[in-house]
């Protein structure tokens, strides 16, 4: 309806004032004026936005912001085609840049922007907000449907059942007929039978709310090699096709699809391009004498800029406090930085502003459902402060390398690792991987392809950081928080803590668990706060223990009251330290589900990785040597006779000690610690090489010191004609006198099958009036150097027999020639087995790096790893086939 207004002027004339007809031709005006831009979000739902025309990123970034209501907006980005085509290329896809015109960035605005994540976190447990966790959710799931995010059919499988979970709730008999499955769209590819599977696992998800299903989506999800990956096209100089991927932790090498090297970002000292070659500068080890210059040849000009700038951006935000770098002066080169905040910065703001707590409409995706599908609610209900509706009851040439010395660098990635013929003889090296500290005082800096040679000086240097230097490391002296928790039914506070092996060293929260009160708290109690105080008491220069203790005491006071002043983000690195995934949820926690599910899990996991070989190439990837630990005892003149070989020593921090030595206080062997995660058990050993003739004295005095009554042998004396051991103990009947002890061997035995030979000595300490234990010695004699048993169950049965010797909290002395290899496998192997009596998941992996924080290369070689999965699996299966309880899925199967 067209209003009018009659205007009356001098004399009689008169007319019609048109206001809805102005107002439309004023309102195609300032269109034309203006930029209407359809932005695409996770869910397949869309709006258009309106900017001026001469408008920055800036401008319709915040726009999408506000409309979300996004607080941890940073992880996110918005993405463009520049050929108008969104077809996923990594060369014209494009980040809209927040500092740079939009009209210059997306033209007439015809074709849509793409919302997505852009930065994938390394842990999901460090995005606070729920609405976060769910876009990052949607994105990954994204991922998976359009194939970017390449993964294993078994672990697709797991994915979707938590899909299901979230989207329908408990499985229900009654509503969940045999294809209730069918109309949705999972996994790519989807059959009848992956079906099938998926239900099944979604039957062990019961009473999981849609948060605590995404969030076990994301925990699975972030262990995966293509996680947040994109990848981009290269060559390396046999011309072999590779694929190069940014993540936060640094530089990723693929081929084929699976990982073959990481370059951290602690490694890499310079960044540069130059035409279609990419290159990265590498630090210079102690060792070396020259610099390594790595480089990729790229498909083209724009692809080599374009992974040149991921690099910058991913380094900036993961690394860095700040976007901040100071140019150099009349610089050459790009003038790219990234403009937006970090990731500290982000964790800095929310735990300032502390967790907005609000119910927000969750709804399928239009890609998940294939056939009479509901309209989702308008994005406008997302993210905002309501009442959600209540759930029904189910609920490239070859590339040029430039050193400084004549000395050939090293290649992209070394597959050829010289092993000698000894159990033991590792180059040394050391593989970048989740342990990656930064160095001390060193500098990265990025170089653009207009710099006369690619060692140049970097266009800027971005500020120095380290363990103890950097920028995201660095503890804030002010704005400590208090922190108010009180124990949950279970009488759980929800989160771990690490450190406090020494005086100096901090306790740090290591782990906060989801739903529980160390999550749900105001401040939120946040991974990598310092702990300074514990109701009341100082405990920066305490031990661990005395921390547990007075967690424990306020547990049990009436009211459980536990008040923690802390330090937030004291230490705040992504690549360091990681907990096994085993020891992050205590039992029993709120939303969790039940532990004996995710034993399953893990093990399902565990056969897939088998079976794809994707469990070798992870291995593969993961240091050798912890890069922070020292080696300085081992190689002192006085000690160089007294190691078996020259390439393994034992870790300074975690070395054997004698107390009353008799040729000096040092031994080739490391105190190697195992906690079963669920319980209190600590599983103590001493990993060690075979005593030399010159070291037998040395062995038997830490046998007396340590009070072990359990030795167990991996080796023979002699084998391949090379000594591998030397025979420290003496015959049936006879005794061995030594300067501080006197062994006497009073039995001697061998299994049916010939494998093991087990003794029992009788130890007698002269320094202690003749005081005298009984010594069990077990030697497992058909185990090839280099190789494996000749079956799992056999090993099994060894396995158990150590199980069974154990008497008391000694630990158990377990050596093999060089005390890494098969020593490491019989750890690992132990662990699992306490673990599967403790209905907690087995990630074999993880147990791998925590041997070998504690002593340097444990589990040699990939066939021993290979091995060991396989008898973890074995005694898994075997476990469950003699399960009493006949609900049991695997039982059923």
């Amino acid at each position: 309806m067209i209003e009018s207004v009659s205007k009356r002027g001098f004399g009689s004339s008169s007319g019609t004032y048109n206001v809805q007809a102005l107002e439309l031709a004023a309102a195609r005006e300032r269109k034309l004026k203006g930029l209407s831009i359809t932005v695409k979000f996770l869910d397949d739902t869309d709006h258009t936005f309106h900017v001026e025309k001469k408008s920055k990123g800036t401008v319709l970034l915040d726009q999408v912001y506000n409309h979300l209501e996004l607080v941890e907006k940073d992880y996110f980005g918005l993405q463009f085609s520049n050929d108008g085509c969104y077809n996923r290329n990594s060369e014209c896809i494009l980040w809209l840049d927040p500092s740079k015109s939009i009209k210059k960035q997306l033209g007439n605005c015809q074709h849509p922007v793409y919302f997505r994540v852009k930065f994938y976190v390394s842990d999901p447990s460090k995005l606070h907000e729920e609405y976060t966790r769910y876009q990052f959710y949607l994105q990954l799931r994204c991922d998976i449907l359009h194939e970017k995010l390449i993964l294993p059919p078994s672990t697709a499988i797991l994915l979707a059942s938590y899909i299901v979970q979230s989207e329908l709730g408990d499985y229900n008999p009654e509503e969940h007929g045999q294809e209730y499955l069918s109309n949705l769209c999972l996994v790519p590819n989807q059959t009848e039978e992956m079906e099938r599977k998926i239900a099944e696992l979604h039957k062990l998800h019961k009473n999981q709310l849609p948060a605590d299903a995404e969030f076990n989506f994301l925990d699975h999800a972030k262990r995966l090699d293509m996680y947040g990956v994109e990848l981009h096209n290269a060559k390396d100089n046999t011309n072999k096709i590779i694929q190069l991927g940014v993540t936060h932790i640094g530089l990723v090498v693929f081929h084929n699809n699976i990982k073959i090297n990481t370059f951290s970002w602690s490694k890499i000292m310079k960044i540069s391009f130059k035409r279609k070659q990419f290159f990265i500068q590498l630090r210079r080890e102690p060792s070396e004498d020259y610099d390594t210059l790595l480089g990729f040849n790229m498909e083209s000009y724009r692809s080599s800029k374009t992974l040149w700038k991921s690099c910058v951006e991913h380094h900036t935000f993961f690394r860095l406090d700040s976007p901040k770098v100071k140019r150099k002066f009349l610089s050459l080169g790009s003038k790219f930085t990234y403009s937006g905040r970090t990731e500290y910065q982000t964790a800095s703001e929310v735990k300032r502003k502390g967790i907005l707590e609000r119910k927000f409409v969750r709804s399928p995706s239009k890609q998940l459902i294939k056939e009479k599908a509901l309209p989702p609610p308008p994005l406008e209900d997302k993210g905002k402060v309501s009442i959600a509706p209540p759930r029904p009851s189910r609920p490239y040439d070859t590339h040029k390398v430039t050193t400084t010395c004549t000395k050939e660098p090293k290649p992209a990635w070394t597959e050829d690792v010289r092993i000698s013929d000894d159990d033991g003889g590792f180059l040394e090296r050391t593989l970048e991987g989740p342990f990656s500290p930064g160095i001390a005082g060193r500098v990265m800096s990025y170089a653009d392809e207009e710099i006369p040679s690619p060692l140049s000086n970097g266009v800027y240097d971005t500020p120095p950081y380290s363990v103890s230097q950097s920028p995201t490391s660095q503890l804030i002296e002010e704005n400590l928080s208090t922190v108010v928790l009180y124990p949950d039914k279970d009488g759980k506070y929800g989160f771990n803590v690490k450190g406090g092996t020494e005086v100096s060293v901090p306790i740090v929260v290591s782990k906060v668990a989801p739903n529980t009160p160390a999550d749900k708290c105001i401040p939120r109690l946040s991974e990598g706060d310092q702990v300074l105080q514990i109701n009341g008491q100082d405990v920066t220069n305490v031990l661990q223990p005395e921390v547990v203790a007075l967690v424990q005491i306020a547990r049990n006071t009436d009211s459980g009251k536990l008040v923690l002043l802390v330090r937030p983000n004291a230490i705040y690195q992504d690549e360091e330290f990681e907990e096994p995934p085993y020891q992050y949820v205590p039992a029993n926690d709120v939303g969790v589900p039940s532990v004996g599910n995710l034993l399953e899990q893990s093990m399902y996991l565990l056969a897939d990785g088998l079976a794809s070989g994707a469990l070798i190439a992870r291995y593969e990837m993961i240091h050798r040597k912890h890069p922070d630990m020292t080696c300085n005892e081992a190689t002192k003149p006085e000690n160089l006779n007294k190691n078996r070989y020259r390439d393994i020593s034992p870790y300074d921090q975690t070395r054997v000690v004698l107390q009353y030595p008799v040729n000096g206080e040092y031994i080739n062997a490391n105190f190697v610690e195992m906690k079963i995660a669920g319980t209190e058990v600590v599983n103590r050993y001493i990993a060690t090489q075979g005593p030399l003739q010159s070291t037998t004295e040395d062995f038997w005095q830490m046998v007396l010191e340590q009070g072990s009554t359990l030795i167990v042998m991996l080796t023979t004396v002699i084998e391949r004609g090379r000594a591998k051991c030397h025979k420290y103990w003496p015959d049936v009947g006879q005794v061995l006198t030594l300067q501080n002890a006197i062994v006497k061997c009073v039995k001697e035995e061998t299994d049916g099958t010939g494998s093991f030979i087990f003794r029992d000595f009788v130890l007698i300490d002269v320094k202690d009036d003749n005081t005298s234990r009984e010594i069990k010695h077990m030697q497992y004699i058909a185990w090839p150097d280099h190789g494996v048993p000749d079956s799992p169950q056999q090993f099994l049965t060894f396995t158990k027999d150590v199980q069974d010797n154990r008497k008391d909290d000694k630990p158990v002395i377990v050596h093999c020639s060089a005390g890494i290899g098969r020593t490491g496998v019989l750890v690992l192997m132990e662990t699992a087995l306490c673990l599967m009596e403790a209905e907690e998941p087995v990630y074999p992996l993880e147990i791998v790096k925590t041997m070998r924080e504690q002593r340097a290369m444990m589990i040699q070689n990939a066939n021993q790893y290979r091995f060991v999965c396989e008898s973890v699996y074995a005694a898994y299966t075997l476990k469950a086939s003699s399960a009493e309880c006949p609900e049991d899925p695997t039982a059923k199967e």
